[in-house]
């Protein structure tokens, strides 16, 4: 039987992180197999997907049939595994549900190596012990991770994070740029950055465009861009707009898969918190960042478990809080709004803000090339 690796992932970004890294171990090793439970990049990597599990993220609190499809979903998985023996196990960001199946590889004896760490140093840390039974190394994309893990008896390595090693073309981005909407008079340009899921267009878009709408009064002229991920999400965004404000807002456009040139062009970004912000980091562009949340999920759970003294990817890379940071947000985000203004309002401290993210956000990530270095310990602990 040849060596046979196994991935599992649950999320679409699990989809994007593990298909570069299986990639690099086909190319390395031709005569490896790689199965999975994952996703379309996945399979066109070169992995044998038995069951695609990718396309039907969820976030926030389960619902009873949420948790009934994980059940019967670890349950064929279980059956799988019976027939086909595996040599290593590489579970794929999403934990809770990447950690039942965790359990059934470790009762088979199989090795594992956790593909993107857990994010236990910002909430829920006492999960360290189940993930210390539960992996044989975990392979972080952040540099602060490593040593947290270590400290707790968790063999772990910095890979890099491969958003900060794609290649741009910068002169394509100017372009695109140039047919985005120009400021007039003393006017700004602002980027809005809603998310990617439906539940954080719902909470997180009728902030921004309120943050806009004073930015807009503060200085005339200014404009914005505003990135869709979807066909899906521009019509929901045009669907609250037209609910918070009554039409779509003059001098706004809307642009899908925006996000580089958006980051390039703008004076300040709006964003909701997570990965985008490294996009955002990696061009320096400026940013204010909001999370919002309903009150009784904060009161009710979030303020037992979040633990980290800042919950913005920037802030947790520089050590410091180098952006202005609302996350969790449960209120109607006017703090949020006032922050954004004064941020715009200040050459000088967005000039700061740049060049903080240059040396103490990107720096760290130089030289680094996440699927190389990945492929390079998964096979080490192959071998091993």
């Amino acid at each position: 039987m040849p060596t046979t690796l196994f991935f599992t992932a649950f999320e679409p970004s699990g989809d994007h992180l593990a298909a570069p890294v299986i990639r690099e171990l086909l190319s390395r090793r031709p005569g490896l197999r790689v199965r999975a439970f994952g996703g379309p990049r996945m399979r066109e990597a070169g992995a044998d997907v038995v069951e695609v599990t990718t396309e039907d993220a969820h976030m926030g609190f389960p619902t009873a049939a949420k948790i009934r499809e994980h059940f019967h979903l670890n349950a064929r998985i279980d059956r799988w595994l019976s027939a086909n023996p595996i040599d290593l196990h590489v579970p794929v960001d999403s934990p809770a549900a990447n950690f039942p199946i965790c359990k059934l590889t470790r009762a088979r004896e199989t090795p594992i190596v956790h593909l993107a760490a857990p994010q236990m140093w910002a909430w829920a840390s006492w999960r360290i012990r189940k993930l210390r039974r539960l992996t044989d190394l975990v392979l972080c994309l952040l540099p602060f991770e490593p040593e947290w893990f270590r400290s707790r008896g968790v063999e772990a390595r910095f890979i890099g994070h491969p958003i900060f090693e794609r290649e741009l073309d910068g002169e394509a981005l100017r372009a695109r740029g140039e047919a985005f909407p120009a400021p007039s008079g003393g006017g700004a340009r602002v980027a809005l950055l809603p998310g990617s899921r439906p539940k954080e267009w719902t909470h997180n878009f009728p902030i921004l465009l309120r943050a806009f709408d004073r930015l807009r009064n503060d200085r005339p002229g200014t404009v914005g861009v505003v990135t869709a991920s979807s066909a899906r999400a521009e019509a929901e965004l045009r669907r609250i707009a037209d609910a918070e404000v009554g039409r779509w807002p003059d001098d706004l456009l809307l642009a899908q898969d925006a996000v580089d040139g958006a980051a390039l062009w703008s004076d300040l970004c709006l964003a909701v918190s997570g990965t985008v912000t490294l996009q955002l980091s990696r061009a320096t562009a400026p940013m204010a960042l909001v999370y919002h949340i309903a009150p009784w999920q904060y009161h009710a759970l979030g303020r037992w478990i979040i633990r980290s003294h800042s919950a913005t990817l920037p802030n947790l890379i520089a050590g410091r809080r180098i952006v202005p940071e609302f996350v969790p947000c449960t209120g109607d985000g006017a703090a949020y709004i006032e922050a954004a203004a004064a941020l715009l309002a200040d050459p000088a401290a967005l000039e700061r803000q740049r060049a903080d993210l240059q040396s103490l956000v990107c720096e760290p990530f130089n030289g680094k090339r996440a699927a190389s270095e990945a492929a390079g310990a998964i096979l080490e602990k192959l071998r091993a």
